[in-house]
C-alpha cells in the first residue's frame, strides 16, 4: 500500500515503485494509491497491479480518500505493507483482512509549519493503533527508529532498519564531463523547508565560474526565479523539472558538489543518488541528514542556515577536488543499498 505515480513523485512514491516492481517478479503485488489527477484508475505497471483512489490532499498531503477507506474494508491479502505515518492511507490500511502486517514511516516534513504538527497531533492516535497492530516497523534511518521510540514507547525488537535504495546500474557508467564552470546541484521539491532559497542567496558570494542547478518543482519555484533575477545571479541558476533518469543521473555526476539544506528529511534518497555518482555533498545538521556527516565526503552547516557559513562550506569543498570512486565507496553496502537489497530484506521479513 502506498503512492504510486509511474513517472514522477516524491521519496515514499520512489520507494514504493522501486520494492512494488521488485516484488512483483516473483509475488502477486497491488498498490492502492491516491490519485493526483489524470492517471488511470486501475492499470498493470511492470507488473505491479495499480488501483488508485479519488483524495482529498491539502498542501499536497494527508491524502484522505473515502474510497480507499471503503475498498480496503472489504479487501483481504496475505501481507499488507503501508507507508508514510503522516498520511491517512496507511492507517486505513488496517481495515485490510491480511495475514501480516508492515508498516515504513517515511517520517517527512515534521516541524516545517504549525499546521503539519497539528496534524501529527491529530494523528497520533490513529498512529499508536496502527503501529500497535504492526508486526514489524521499517525504518529507514536511525533518526525514525529515535522517534518511534520516544513518542511511541515501542518495544525495540519490533523495530526493523532497512535503508531505502539506489538503482546503482543507473550510476555505474558515468563520468564526469569536462567543463569550465563548477556546478552546484539541488534535487528534490521546491518547497521552502527544503532550502533551495539558500543556494540562490549563496550564489552572488560565490566566484562567478560557478553556477547553481536546480532539479525539482513545487510552489516556490516562482520566488527563486525572482530572488535570483534581484540578486543579479539568474543567469548563473538553470531550473530543470522531470528530467529523465538517465539525465538525471548524469547531472548528479556531472556536478562538483551537491547541497541539500533542507530542515527535515527523514532519509534522503537524493543525498545517496549523489554519493554513489562519486559527487560530495553538504547537508543541514539535522534529522537525518546528521547520519551522512563524515567530514570525509559529506559536510555539515548548522540549521538555520547562515548564508556566510555555507559559502565557506561550499568553496572549501569546490577547493578540495573531493570526488570519484573514494565518495562511492565510502557508503556502499552500509547506509547506501541497491534497491534488489532492500526487497531481499523486506522478503525475509514478510517470510518470517
Amino acid at each position: 500500500m502506498g503512492p504510486y505515480l509511474a513517472d514522477r513523485g516524491g521519496g515514499v512514491s520512489v520507494y514504493v515503485r522501486n520494492i512494488s516492481e521488485r516484488l512483483a517478479r516473483k509475488h502477486d503485488v497491488t498498490v492502492f494509491a491516491t490519485n493526483p489527477g489524470g492517471l488511470p484508475r486501475f492499470e498493470v505497471v511492470n507488473g505491479v497491479k495499480v488501483e488508485r483512489f479519488r483524495r482529498f490532499a491539502p498542501s499536497g498531503a494527508y491524502f484522505f480518500s473515502l474510497e480507499m477507506l471503503l475498498k480496503l474494508r472489504h479487501s483481504e491479502f496475505d501481507v499488507v505493507h503501508g507507508h508514510c505515518y503522516q498520511a491517512f492511507p496507511l492507517h486505513f490500511s488496517t481495515l485490510a483482512k491480511r495475514k501480516r502486517f508492515f508498516v515504513s514511516m517515511h517520517l517527512g516534513g515534521l516541524g516545517v509549519s504549525k499546521f503539519r504538527d497539528s496534524v501529527m497531533k491529530l494523528l497520533k492516535p490513529f498512529g499508536r493503533r496502527t503501529l500497535t497492530q504492526a508486526d514489524r516497523i521499517i525504518a529507514s534511518s536511525e533518526y525514525e527508529r529515535n522517534f518511534l521510540l520516544e513518542h511511541f514507547n515501542l518495544n525495540p525488537k519490533k523495530i526493523v532498519m532497512i535503508p531505502c535504495g539506489v538503482n546503482l546500474s543507473e550510476f555505474k557508467a558515468l563520468s564526469k564531463c569536462k567543463s569550465d564552470v563548477k556546478r552546484i546541484l539541488y534535487v528534490g521539491r521546491l518547497s521552502s523547508y527544503k532550502g533551495a532559497h539558500y543556494l540562490v542567496e549563496a550564489l552572488p558570494k560565490l566566484n562567478d565560474n560557478i553556477i547553481l542547478e536546480i532539479v525539482g518543482k513545487g510552489p516556490v519555484r516562482k520566488s527563486l526565479e525572482e530572488r535570483a533575477k534581484n540578486l543579479k545571479v539568474l543567469e548563473r541558476v538553470r531550473f530543470y523539472e522531470n528530467l529523465p533518469r538517465e539525465e538525471l543521473a548524469q547531472r548528479y555526476a556531472d556536478a562538483d558538489v551537491f547541497v541539500l539544506p533542507s530542515q527535515h528529511e527523514s532519509y534522503a534518497i537524493v543525498v545517496a543518488e549523489a554519493l554513489v555518482s562519486g559527487t560530495p555533498c553538504i547537508v543541514s545538521r539535522t534529522s537525518a541528514l546528521n547520519e551522512w556527516i563524515d567530514n570525509e565526503t559529506c559536510f555539515g552547516v548548522d540549521y538555520p542556515i547562515r548564508i556566510s557559513e555555507l559559502v565557506k562550506v561550499i568553496s572549501s569543498v569546490l577547493d578540495s577536488g573531493i570526488r570519484g570512486e573514494a565518495v562511492f565507496n565510502r557508503w556502499l553496502g552500509g547506509k547506501i543499498l541497491d534497491w534488489d537489497d532492500v526487497v531481499l530484506n523486506l522478503e525475509k521479513l514478510y517470510e518470517e
